[in-house]
């Protein structure tokens, strides 16, 4: 070997750290990214013999404890990893991925491979301390050989002789994508909760799993969508997505499988213990007990990462989001639906300092009991008294009713619908109500009286209780539902209208994203657009900033159908049309003279096409729709791949579940981030020189 040749082989070799991942029965090993290993590495250097170092990693979401060589997650439950310092790595004839070996092995190789090429001296064997033998050829060829077989085992057949491993030094030859690491800024921080099962995706992947693969795709996409497109030195971070997980704590905590197991049948088991983990969620959360518990644990979760992330990002000063998949967007809307403002604060401070409390329906003077004509009086309810002495209901048996809910009397359609909840009820003096908050302030509240059974059931906790919702401690920019069935549960709970001026009252922007395909998913702007208006959803662009080709086949197609078919009309109406001089004159006016010019009948065109849901896509967009989304479109749909229009039914399921891997949907994500976050910084008014 030349000396030339000698000296490009004894370049030290760059150590990198890895972590090792359980995937299933197999574990394999995953790289660091290269911001990682270097702090690793240098943190390494400070490692004393009775202290710990502990260094941040993955965009601060792991925790790696030097001494220890374990990596250990802080947003959620997770064992803990090992991690490794590599320098040399091995593969099998058969194994995709190369495994690196111990470092006290690495250290035993990088030894012998030094002295070797100071000696040029090859053709040997090392023995490692694992009992195994490496031989080194060349300093390009250097292989592990098979172990040699124990006596008490049988050998192996000698037609099938296994190949010996092949080694690499460093990663310079291996082919292995490598992250560079995350901005340590973050602009923005989304929280995303998951629906059915514990399982997210065909791959029977976790919540965390699919959060990663979104984070992923949205680092990607900053990279190339918006840091290459900013004008001037970009200081852009990135966004954060962690994980709510209520699985676990409904079916662990609540002991709820013990109860299911002992009422399943034996029969179809794997089947009923799928509907057991998965569709029987629907259920428990319409079911206040249950639906009590799944609240209180998401708005539980949300606030405890919120305030931990707080910890781990003391610099941060962006806005946070929420995003639902499924059932886990009915959550998060009805939690933000019963959310309250600081005017609700405010006016519970001064019924407090008043002396009055929410169970005082109306008390206007002190020392005499308060009759129903004071509890009604001033609420536009005395029609109502002649059916209440009627019934035989007092004071107290109104406020038990009522559920001590002071709101259920309050508006107008809790004024129109006093009369037939009271003539409607059945003939039954013992009877309990439970009150159901749809909404907080435009889509009203529901009061349902259930009768109380006389049988030995009633003791069985049959009559449901009332849902309270948390509080959370922050107010979101935006929320995000994904294959969200919330139109559907909404019509189910009876309500037929949104009121355009209705919106969540902490957050003021909403997004219902949907693929055309998905089964669960719903529309929602037919519930404000009421009067025969229909709009078609705000189709979502592709990632790569153009329609799918099968959709721009079909537009084309429609649009030459359509100026064909507007060409026929033309000519029909020139033929058939009655000269204008043969119009009678009406007022002293001909008839042709009262229509609008060009330009007018253009806008009334454009109205009209508007309403029939087939004008531009610019022009629909820019519909006002309600406030759910600050007046902007909120139904957003997902473009179809070609391969999914052959079959609709066939990709069903899978369209429900494809959101987690959809470039579209985390860039439309990204777009509302950046773009609110960039009018809020051109609002901010000039600092004072």
């Amino acid at each position: 070997m030349s000396s030339k040749s000698c000296k490009s082989s004894c370049e030290p070799v760059r150590p990198h750290w890895f972590y090792r991942q359980p995937a299933g029965e197999k574990e394999s090993w995953l790289p660091l990214s290269y911001e990682d290993s270097q702090k690793l590495e240098g943190a390494c250097k400070e490692l004393g013999s009775e202290r710990d170092v502990v260094v941040p990693v993955e965009g601060r979401r792991y925790d790696v404890r030097l001494k220890e060589r374990s990596r250990h997650a802080m947003y959620w439950t997770e064992p803990p990893s090992e991690v490794r310092r590599c320098l040399w790595f091995y593969k099998g004839n058969k194994e995709s991925a190369y495994t690196p070996y111990s470092e006290n092995t690495s250290q035993v190789l990088e030894e012998t491979y030094q002295t070797a090429v100071a000696q040029n001296e090859w053709k040997k064997k090392v023995m490692l301390p694992t009992g195994e033998t490496v031989f080194l050829q060349s300093p390009k060829i250097i292989t592990q050989l098979p172990s040699t077989p124990d006596k008490d085992k049988q050998p192996a057949s000698p037609t099938e002789p296994t190949p010996p491993r092949v080694l690499e030094r460093g990663l310079k030859n291996m082919q292995l994508d490598v992250p560079e690491g995350e901005p340590e800024t973050v602009d923005h921080l989304v929280f995303m909760v998951h629906g059915i099962g514990p399982a997210c995706d065909l791959r029977m992947r976790t919540l965390i799993q699919c959060v990663n693969d979104f984070r992923s795709a949205s680092l990607c996409l900053i990279n190339s969508h918006f840091r290459q497109t900013a004008e001037g030195p970009c200081q852009m971070g990135r966004v954060e997505f962690l994980p709510i997980t209520w699985h676990t704590v409904l079916h662990e905590d609540t002991g709820v499988d013990k109860d299911m197991e002992r009422i399943t049948l034996p029969s179809i088991s794997l089947l009923r213990k799928f509907g057991n983990d998965t569709i029987l969620d629907v259920l428990f959360y319409n079911s206040p007990k249950y639906c009590q518990v799944i609240v209180d644990a998401v708005a539980t979760e949300i606030n405890r990462l919120h305030q931990l992330f707080l910890q781990r990002h003391p610099d941060f000063t962006g806005a946070v989001s929420l995003a639902g998949h499924s059932l886990g967007s009915l959550i998060l809307f009805d939690l933000l639906t019963n959310q309250k403002t600081d005017a609700d604060e405010v006016m519970a401070e001064e019924s407090e300092s008043s002396g009055q409390s929410e169970s005082d329906i109306s008390e206007p003077q002190v020392g005499r009991p308060v009759s129903l004509e004071d509890v009604l009086g001033g609420r536009g309810l005395e029609d109502h008294l002649r059916v209440l002495h009627r019934e035989q209901v007092d004071t107290e048996s109104l406020r038990s009713r009522a559920g001590s809910s002071p709101p259920v009397l309050n508006g107008p359609a809790a004024q129109e619908g006093l009369a037939q909840h009271w003539t409607h009820i059945p003939e039954c003096s013992n009877t309990t109500s439970i009150s159901y908050q749809c909404s907080n302030v435009g889509i009203g509240q529901v009061s349902v009286n259930y009768p109380q059974l006389t049988s030995s059931y009633a003791s069985a906790s049959i009559l449901q209780v009332s849902v309270n919702y948390p509080q959370l401690t922050f107010c979101p920019q935006a929320f995000f539902a994904l294959g969200l069935p919330i139109g559907m549960f909404l019509t189910v709970r009876g309500l037929k209208k949104i009121e355009p001026g209705y919106s969540l009252p902490t957050c003021k922007s909403f997004y219902n994203i949907y693929h055309p395909y998905d089964p669960v998913a719903y529309r929602i702007e037919p519930l404000v657009l009421v009067g025969g208006v229909e709009l078609p959803p705000v189709q979502i662009p592709h990632y790569k900033g153009r329609k799918r080709m099968h959709l721009e086949l079909k537009d084309g197609l429609t649009r030459v159908s359509s100026e064909l078919l507007g060409s026929i009309r033309t000519v029909w109406q020139v033929f058939s049309q009655v000269p204008n001089s043969a119009l009678p004159l009406v007022g002293g006016v001909s008839d042709a003279a009262l229509n609008t010019s060009s330009d007018s009948q253009d806008d009334r065109m454009e109205v009209q096409t508007v309403a029939a849901g087939t004008g531009p896509e610019a022009l629909r967009k820019d519909v006002k729709v309600g406030m759910l989304n600050g007046g902007r479109r909120f139904d957003y749909v997902l473009q179809e791949k070609p391969i999914e229009i052959f079959n609709q039914y066939l990709f069903a399921i899978q369209s429900h579940l494809c959101y987690w891997e959809s470039e579209d949907t985390v860039l439309l994500v990204l777009k509302e981030i950046y773009e609110r976050q960039k009018a809020a910084t051109l609002q901010q008014p000039d600092p004072v020189m």
